[in-house]
């Protein structure tokens, strides 16, 4: 094992559930939004792409959609789920009412750029429903289980994507 995955190893076993248990309280869904995804791209920024302060609790990555609106390159850290060649993305919003721009950017323009382990990829994203969606919704909540908080207190179905890589 590598130093950098036992030292994410350590940081996951001793920081995760605190983590897990105050990102799912309701209070964290106001605070979250504005402080965490801030702090990611000023240290994505800051370090060229370097470092993700998530990576070290969780798997992450950085998405650039197209602005479903604006036409412009848009930025978001995302909790991600590794699956094969591509990932797994989840539109929490951190247990928001509204789904996340991110999402509907994807749905108009799945084209989308990923940053992954300071590699970088063109993927393509899909909505995930039916049964696909509920398989892969049972293996995110073993990773993360706060997703199934979130959703319990949500009108809407949060949206999950699958991100593959272009050929």
């Amino acid at each position: 094992m590598s130093g950098a995955t036992t030292s994410s190893t350590l940081m996951q076993k001793a920081f995760g559930p605190m983590f897990q248990k105050m990102s799912g309280a309701k209070w964290f869904s106001k605070v979250g939004p504005k402080i965490v995804p801030r702090l990611d791209r000023t240290v994505h920024k800051l370090t060229g792409g370097k470092v993700m302060l998530g990576q070290s609790l969780v798997p992450s990555l950085y998405l650039t959609t197209i602005g479903a609106k604006s036409g412009e390159p848009r930025l978001s850290p995302l909790l991600c789920m590794p699956e094969g060649e591509g990932w797994i993305v989840v539109g929490s919003n951190f247990g928001q009412e509204k789904h996340p721009a991110w999402t509907g950017n994807l749905i108009k323009t799945p084209e989308a750029r990923v940053e992954y382990r300071k590699k970088a990829y063109d993927v393509v994203g899909a909505l995930l429903e039916g049964e696909d969606r509920e398989r892969v919704w049972a293996e995110l909540n073993r990773v993360w289980p706060v997703y199934d908080k979130y959703q319990a207190r949500l009108e809407r179905e949060i949206r999950i994507f699958r991100l593959t890589p272009k050929a």
